[in-house]
């Protein structure tokens, strides 16, 4: 059984809503207003977004009956199909039709990506790829941009310091498909080390069922080893890629933070009691500052997900990014605004 864009949208509810009950019913006043406010500002945000992305794809030029077909199709043919599709019909017929269609969880059906395939099998199937290769860059950059930040401040104006800090900038400078085809070129090409696209070898692909399209979990339900360390590599050049293209943020912000917090007070008292200095930069330190990377993590989701969009071309990953890329060149308007307001 596939997990389907349903049961994504739906988990993904269920624990939001689970979390804004908690702070509702637990939290002071102030947070409860926060929470109300932020809810209601929900609907017209998503209202601006859908409205954006439903003029936006009208105004590229082409439309999906033009893309779908071969250059010289005659005038007829072409108003036929427009006209089957709905796509001559005045332009706040087809806005209206779209919103109500949104409201009630209908994305429509695909026009070239997936012919006559609703958008939300189209989402449902890919986005666990997409899923499959954000995860594991979440918990890298974490790892890596903590570590690395605690260091530097710990290390503050030191040759570590530096070198870490000039990392971190070049990381984020550098953009994301180049980094990947450097990558693709070095590890796949020269060196053969590692898979230079796809998600899996084909000669595995119908080797195991498809319960989740995860195939890192599928592979180790059906117990197939060898398919399971297929998919890890081709998981690293794209997962590495993510990772650092993005880590270069977590690197700053925990330096930053890392340093005001050991010129506190009670950092200098621990110092004073003889509290072993990894213990007062590694416990007492680094735990005080990782309020504001919690906070971080969870804007640097979107940020991760606009990215992968870039990795997931770059690398030939099925998964959302890439269908979005797909959409707009085919000019499939359902799976565009579906993509994009998922």
């Amino acid at each position: 059984m596939e997990l389907t864009f349903g049961t994504l949208c739906g988990g993904g509810l269920l624990l939001v809503g689970l979390f804004l009950l908690y702070a509702v019913l637990t939290g002071s006043r102030s947070l409860r207003n926060y929470v109300i406010t932020r809810l209601l500002l929900v609907v017209p945000m998503i209202w601006i977004l859908l409205t954006l992305v439903f003029v936006m794809m009208r105004i590229l030029p082409g439309d999906p009956i033009s893309t779908r077909l071969k250059p010289g199709t005659d005038q007829a043919t072409l108003d036929r199909l427009r006209e089957r599709a709905g796509l001559n019909r005045p332009i706040y017929e087809q806005y209206w039709d779209y919103i109500t269609d949104i409201a009630q969880g209908d994305l429509g059906v695909s026009n070239n990506v997936e012919q006559d395939r609703p958008v939300t099998d189209i989402i449902g199937r890919r986005f666990p790829a997409t899923i499959e290769l954000v995860m594991p860059s979440i918990l890298l950059m974490l790892i890596f941009g903590i570590i690395s930040g605690a260091l530097s401040a710990n290390r503050h104006k030191s040759a570590m310091d530096y070198s870490f800090r000039i990392s971190s900038v070049v990381a984020y400078a550098i953009p994301i498909f180049w980094l990947g085809l450097m990558l693709q070129i070095v590890f796949a090409r020269e060196l053969n080390l590692l898979p230079v696209a796809q998600r899996i070898n084909p000669q595995y692909a119908n080797e195991f069922e498809h319960r989740t399209n995860i195939y890192v979990i599928d592979t180790l339900l059906a117990g197939n080893m060898d398919a399971f360390g297929d998919v890890l590599k081709h998981l690293v050049l794209p997962t590495v890629t993510l990772t650092i293209a993005l880590v270069g943020v977590f690197i700053r912000l925990t330096r930053s933070n890392m340093i005001e917090v050991l010129q506190e007070d009670y950092v200098t008292a621990s110092r004073a009691r003889g509290v072993p200095e990894r213990k007062v930069v590694y416990f007492h330190a680094l735990r005080n500052s990782f309020i504001p990377i919690m906070t971080l993590i969870g804007l640097q989701v979107a940020v991760l997900l606009a990215g992968a969009v870039l990795t997931e071309t770059t690398f030939s990953w099925d998964g959302l990014g890439k269908l979005l890329r797909d959409g707009i060149a085919l000019r499939d308007y359902p799976v565009v605004q579906g993509a994009v307001v998922v």
